[in-house]
């Protein structure tokens, strides 16, 4: 053997003939750099060393040079010359297809680290009381799986303490509801909404379901399905009764469930409030196979403000603002709306 040549059993592998240990970044160690791994890629498909050291923007002697470099760097020859060009050898053209892998991976870190910055990739967790949830959140989604697919979004929709608990345990970036009254006003910064209108659902055929106007009075002598007692809409519905002088109703079954709330009142005449869009959306062709209808009452009933809640000790990332500003757009999209229909 040459004593200029390089021993590649040595080199590259050193415990030849016996058990291998391969040392993590080794090539790197030896002085890999990008630009040979670009040099090699393109080497390989054009097979001639001008036409790479061309499209890398170099001279045909400084691509020389790397690939000599990279052959000491590796341990092994790299390519053969012929007449036309230059031919990989078995090593050369491993190292290359390697080489492209890595190259590829890297740009893919580019676009995602560049989609992350420009908020079109990332992970988002919101909350949302039942209400918001359909009127603002589901536009939201559309959306977001339309223009920006690569947004993971966590959607929580849960009643208003349990969404600041999970807001303050960093489990969500933000909520749409209410902050609860033991919860310090100045550990969040709020947008305020607006009121939540409630709606009285029953039965398609129930015995008031074809009436004119009805007042809440009217509905008192039927079963009611309630929420827990001090949760926002049950309030909203005992301050309304007590404040026109009139009872609670006398049997109540309390749940937190919707499906079992929706069961109940397409089963029997039982009544219950919920927030307009979710009686609005029920209400539709095809949903529950239209079985449950809104009451047509004559008072108007809202549930109290709910606002956009966020914790005040940081500033939201890239997603979360994107899913924050698409918020605000279907806020602006409800508003018009409502002005339009007064």
């Amino acid at each position: 053997m040459n004593n200029n040549s390089i021993d590649i059993a040595k080199l590259v592998y050193p415990m030849a003939g016996k058990e291998q240990i391969f040392l993590e970044d080794e090539f790197i160690r030896r002085g890999l750099r990008f630009s040979q791994l670009r040099l090699i890629s393109i080497l390989e498909r054009s097979g001639q060393i001008s036409a790479a050291a061309a499209q890398l923007g170099m001279t045909q002697s400084a691509a020389s040079r790397l690939l000599g470099e990279l052959e000491h760097t590796v341990g092994a020859k790299l390519y053969d010359r012929h007449g036309r060009g230059v031919v990989l050898t078995e090593i050369g053209y491993a190292i290359a297809q390697r080489a492209v892998v890595i190259l590829h991976q890297l740009d893919e870190s580019h676009r995602e680290i560049a989609q992350m910055a420009a908020g079109a990739r990332g992970s988002v967790r919101m909350g949302a009381v039942t209400g918001p949830s359909l009127e603002i959140v589901m536009p939201v989604i559309r959306e977001l799986r339309r223009d920006y697919p690569e947004i993971e979004l966590t959607v929580q929709v849960d009643t208003s303490d349990k969404l600041s608990e999970a807001l303050f345990s960093y489990n969500l970036d933000f909520y749409l509801g209410r902050l609860p009254e033991d919860m310090d006003a100045k550990t969040v910064t709020m947008r305020p909404i607006g009121f939540e209108p409630v709606s009285l659902m029953a039965r398609l055929d129930h015995p008031l379901a074809s009436a004119d106007t009805l007042s809440i009075g009217d509905c008192l002598d039927y079963d009611w399905v309630l929420q827990p007692a001090g949760s926002p809409l049950r309030r909203s519905i005992e301050v309304h009764l007590l404040a026109h002088g009139l009872m609670l109703p006398k049997h109540i079954l309390v749940t937190t469930s919707a499906l079992l709330t929706l069961a109940i009142i397409s089963e029997t005449d039982a009544i219950s409030p919920v927030a307009r869009p979710v009686a609005a959306f029920f209400q539709k062709d095809g949903i529950l196979g239209g079985r449950v209808c809104q009451l047509p009452l004559k008072e108007e009933i809202n549930v109290s403000p709910y606002s956009l809640i966020q914790r005040a000790d940081g500033s939201p990332s890239p997603p979360v603002w994107r899913v924050l500003t698409l918020i605000e757009k279907q806020l602006a999209n409800l508003f018009s709306t409502r002005q339009a229909a007064t």
